[in-house]
């Protein structure tokens, strides 16, 4: 469904223009439709059919301007390192290679966009397409100069590379954050992107990956978010992966005043296998929303979601799941699972678990649950000693844990348990 046309775009645009950076690394035609697109349907507003409980629209008409460059410290970075990981920096939407850590892998390529070969530059855009969605249009008109990162065919690199995005302002403003992520065949990474917001104005980010994991190559991610009130955010993951593929992505969302992930997933190889996971804790008046996309194209590909969101004071959570199964993808395995705890009378949650099938072999199912914390559960910890707040804790814990679990660098995980049972 269309949006009805808003001027919130074009004033976007307007603010932006005069202060933006030309950016070399896409195509005049790709920001010609871009542009276009932004000024004929707008920003969306919760006449959309995918932005039904997310009003980008309303809160896009903030006074949000182009983001000036901040200064950091080497210094100011070290609270966020993990141990048993390089970090890669990326202040405001641009690649700081003097904030990096100096990486020096074998078969690791980082380049910021605007340095491209020719050939690299073809694969920017060529998912994320500018007609299928207003913020990533937004981004592809005023992007900031993001990196590359490539892995060489049949390289593995062993140490995780932890991605800061860390955007700050004095007044509020917009970050366009992109990269794109290449692993070339039978190649392996992890990557950790955590998002942080600095300063004492309002941030909104918009953030567009692009990643491609070609034939025998294995991805794991994980995305945090600990954004604070600060934080106003959309975040575009577009991937695809190719025959005999593995993508394996963990969002942790703790905090953000409006957190928006569109995640979607192409198996476009036959034998390809996909993942995606999920646990978000909302409090106050935040809004936290996941909009998942598994599309099938091909035979004998297989995908697994489960999403899980704590709910508490007047915030909302919403978890929208999209397993799309075309007519060529027969003996196709997908599954999907969303869990949520209420905390409060006043806490929200929207679920929508969606299959739309073209093929007759398949195996697919999705579920849904909502409810609080059990009760009997409760009464059975009291009644061998364990306090109320404690027993919340453990069940609430216990209840996280099956998707901090699949986490696998144990540094993230340990400090996102930290965090998650200091948030509940």
């Amino acid at each position: 469904m269309i949006a009805e046309k808003s001027h919130t775009a074009q004033d976007i645009i307007e603010k932006i223009s005069s202060t933006a950076a030309k950016v070399g690394f896409i195509q005049d035609d790709t920001l010609t439709k871009a542009l276009m697109y932004l000024e004929n349907t707008g920003i969306p507003n919760n006449k959309h059919e995918d932005y039904k409980y997310c009003n980008m629209d309303a809160i896009l008409k903030k006074e949000f301007k182009n983001v000036e460059q901040k200064f950091i410290s080497l210094a100011d970075l070290k609270p966020y390192k993990l141990e048993d990981t390089v970090t890669l920096v990326v202040l405001n939407g641009t690649y700081s290679e003097s904030l990096s850590d100096k990486i020096i892998l074998n078969g690791l390529h980082i380049t910021a966009l605007s340095n491209l070969d020719a050939e690299s530059k073809k694969l920017i855009a060529s998912e994320a397409k500018v007609e299928s969605d207003a913020f990533i249009a937004l981004n592809t008109v005023f992007s900031s100069n993001g990196f590359h990162l490539k892995v060489e065919k049949n390289a593995a690199i062993q140490i995780p590379i932890h991605i800061l995005y860390i955007s700050g302002a004095d007044s509020e403003a917009i970050v366009n954050t992109r990269n794109l992520i290449q692993l070339e065949e039978s190649s392996e990474l992890t990557i950790i992107e955590e998002q942080i917001v600095f300063g004492k104005g309002k941030i909104f980010s918009n953030y567009l990956s692009e990643k491609f994991v070609a034939e025998n190559a294995k991805l794991n991610c994980a995305l945090f978010q600990n954004e604070g009130p600060q934080g106003f955010s959309v975040n575009t993951n577009q991937v695809k992966v190719a025959r005999s593929g593995y993508y394996d992505n963990t969002t942790i969302t703790l905090s953000g005043q409006v957190v928006r992930n569109n995640h979607n997933v192409i198996l476009a190889g036959e034998n390809s296998e996909a993942h995606l996971n999920g646990l978000f804790s909302s409090k106050g008046n935040q809004l936290i929303d996941n909009h998942t996309l598994m599309d099938h194209q091909v035979p004998h590909c297989e995908s697994n979601e489960l999403y899980k969101g704590v709910i508490n004071d007047k915030s909302t959570g919403v978890f929208n799941g999209k397993i799309f199964v075309r007519k060529d993808a027969q003996k196709t395995n997908a599954y999907q699972s969303s869990k949520n705890i209420l905390l409060s009378d006043d806490a929200t949650i929207n679920t929508k678990p969606q299959l739309e099938i073209y093929a007759d072999d398949v195996k697919c199912s999705h579920g849904t649950s909502t409810g609080k914390i059990d009760e009997s559960a409760m009464f059975y910890l009291n009644a061998r000693g364990i306090g109320k707040d404690s027993a919340r804790k453990l069940l609430l814990s216990s209840f996280a844990l099956e998707v901090i679990n699949k986490i696998e660098v144990d540094s993230l995980r340990e400090k996102v348990t930290q965090l998650f049972e200091n948030e509940i």
